[in-house]
C-alpha cells in the first residue's frame, strides 16, 4: 500500500515559480513510477509529467515541456514538480500518482493510487 500527499501549491503570478512534492509512505515506493497530473475547472484531468522509479526516465506533456522538471528523492520519499514560466493556463489542482509501471501515456484508472490534490492558481 502507497499512500500520497502533495503539498507546495498556492497563488503566483504569472512567470513566477512553484515546486510542488508528493511525499509517500511505504517502503516499496522506490520501486514505483510517479505522475502528476491536473484538473482545471471543466476540464478533462491531464498528465503533466511522469518519472521512472530509478529517475532516469521522465515524461513531459506538451504545454509543460521545457517549464516545468519532475524530479525524486527516493531516500525521502518524495517526488518534485518544479514548475516555472508559470501561466494563467496552468490553473489547476495538481495530483500524484504512482505505479508499478512506467507508461506514461495509460489511463487514469491504470495508475493503482493516488494523493488528494493541491491547488495552484497563477494569476495574470
Amino acid at each position: 500500500q502507497v499512500q500520497l500527499g502533495e503539498s507546495g501549491g498556492g497563488l503566483v503570478q504569472a512567470g513566477g515559480s512553484l515546486r510542488l512534492s508528493c511525499a509517500a509512505s511505504g517502503r516499496t515506493f522506490s520501486s514505483y513510477a510517479v505522475g502528476w497530473f491536473r484538473q482545471a475547472p471543466g476540464k478533462e484531468r491531464e498528465v503533466v509529467a511522469v518519472i521512472s522509479w530509478s529517475g532516469s526516465r521522465t515524461y513531459y506533456g506538451d504545454s509543460v515541456a521545457g517549464r516545468f522538471t519532475i524530479s525524486r528523492d527516493n531516500a525521502k520519499n518524495t517526488v518534485y514538480l518544479q514548475m516555472n514560466s508559470l501561466k494563467p493556463e496552468d490553473t489547476a489542482v495538481y495530483y500524484c500518482a504512482a505505479d508499478p509501471a512506467f507508461r506514461p501515456t495509460m489511463s487514469l484508472r491504470e495508475w493503482s493510487y493516488w494523493g488528494q490534490g493541491t491547488q495552484v492558481t497563477v494569476s495574470s
